[in-house]
């Protein structure tokens, strides 16, 4: 404790640090006020039903991503997800156009490109989202205060400036102040729900005999899934690597000596994989309900995708997971890039010719090390439902995996990792005793 005490004076000492941390929590603090203003037109007193709408099921993990805004009808109550959708469409897109590649190799004046169509992208999807939340909300007999034309047009328009706002917070963030802005403010939306979760579990268990210990345990299970959590995300495999001696006008230098290796994560897709199967498993029930198709057949797979306890869900959504886990870290890393500036730097992997079977051997070291953490990452994501099995509240179970939880440990050591190279570079002590966190990976790169 004394230490910890310690280490949080010397991040006050650093004015630099200070006043970025600062600016990062009052940026936070802004969204979520902005989280809790209600869309111009509604009536507050008549938000009960989607409130009770978004307990559970898609619309509750929904809400969980934007701190509750979405049931509370707030001006973010799309949050930040149309960003983080127009970055995944993006991503997808430097595969297939070429134009998109080109400016992902330009540097900085290419970053700042793919940066401005991504807002302007950003700003089609939230346009093209606000209609069915406004229709959402119709559906579930809110009461307006103008009339619903004006509501319509006023919403659209407050919605997708809503978004931009959370945008220009989370850019803000990044640039100004510490840690990855978007990240972040999804992380605070998640981590709002906690606290009043984890009272109503509390309370709910207190009324049952033994309770104290069953919450006892409840917390010390959710303790050991945060440290998997921390070994998923920290986990690499270190491939060796040496340099030959080489030779820059008129002198040679040597080769280094010291220990150099290429980290490969062990889970380098992070959450994408179980957003991109969160999002399939949300295809069916929504086409089929909006195209009211009833019979058996039918009712039997909107039941199957609705069911978040179903072993068919889980087991498909476990499946998807595994499979887009190897589809995103192959767009992820690339390997034939990677031999590449290996072999114009002078290295190699001892024991493996340089250019074609070091692409090839790091692409079948990563084959291998992405099965067990694409498996353990399908885990983490279905356990949830076996925390709602065992009895532990709906909105307290998803902080059991899942999306949030690898959200939560992903930006927390981030963060942390940022504060720790202002702390290092000052000279003061780490936030870990070896003076680094443990796991974080060191590139020869």
């Amino acid at each position: 404790m004394k230490r910890f005490i310690e280490t949080l004076k010397n991040i006050w000492k650093i004015q630099e640090l200070r006043e970025k941390i600062l600016l990062t929590l009052g940026l936070l603090f802004i969204y979520r006020l902005g989280s809790n203003v209600v869309l111009p037109g509604i009536d507050p007193e008549s938000l009960t039903q989607l409130q009770n709408q978004a307990d559970g099921g898609i619309m509750g993990l929904v809400n969980a991503f934007t701190g509750g805004a979405f049931a509370n009808a707030s001006i973010l109550a799309l949050g930040i997800m149309p960003y983080i959708s127009a970055s995944i469409v993006i991503q997808l897109l430097g595969m297939a156009l070429p134009s998109v590649q080109k400016m992902q190799k330009e540097g900085e004046s290419g970053r700042r490109k793919i940066n401005q169509i991504t807002r302007f992208l950003t700003i089609a999807i939230t346009a093209a989202q606000a209609p069915g939340y406004i229709a959402n909300l119709m559906g579930q007999q809110v009461q307006l205060t103008i009339s619903p034309s004006m509501f319509w047009i006023t919403s659209i328009i407050v919605l997708t400036a809503g978004t931009v706002f959370a945008m220009w917070l989370g850019e803000r963030i990044t640039d100004k102040g510490i840690g990855n802005g978007i990240s972040l403010l999804i992380m605070v939306g998640i981590i709002a729900s906690l606290p009043q979760s984890f009272l109503q579990e509390f309370a709910s268990k207190m009324d049952l005999n033994g309770g104290l210990v069953l919450f006892i345990v409840e917390i010390a299970i959710l303790l050991i899934v945060i440290l998997l959590s921390v070994a998923l995300v920290q986990a690499v495999r270190k491939v060796p690597v040496q340099y030959a001696k080489r030779t820059t006008g008129g002198r040679t230098f040597a080769g280094s000596s010291a220990r150099q290796y290429i980290p490969l994560k062990v889970n380098a897709a992070g959450v994408m994989p179980i957003i991109f199967a969160q999002a399939i498993m949300f295809i069916p029930v929504t086409i089929l309900s909006y195209a009211g198709l009833q019979s058996s057949s039918m009712n039997v797979v909107v039941s199957m995708f609705s069911d978040i306890q179903g072993f068919w869900y889980n087991f498909v959504f476990a499946v998807l997971i595994i499979l887009f886990t190897y589809f995103y870290t192959a767009i992820q890393v690339n390997t034939n890039q990677m031999a590449e500036d290996l072999k114009r730097n002078g290295g190699f992997i001892p024991g493996i010719k340089p250019g074609k079977s070091t692409a090839e051997f790091l692409d079948t070291v990563l084959s291998r090390i992405t099965l067990p953490g694409s498996i353990f990452l399908a885990l983490l994501a279905i356990l949830p439902a076996f925390a709602m099995i065992a009895g532990v509240n709906t909105q307290f179970s998803y902080f059991y995996g899942g999306t949030s939880l690898l959200i939560m440990v992903g930006v927390v050591l981030d963060t942390l990792q940022q504060i720790e190279s202002y702390l290092l570079n000052r000279h003061y002590d780490g936030l870990m005793k070896s003076g680094k966190l443990k796991g974080r990976a060191v590139s020869a790169f």
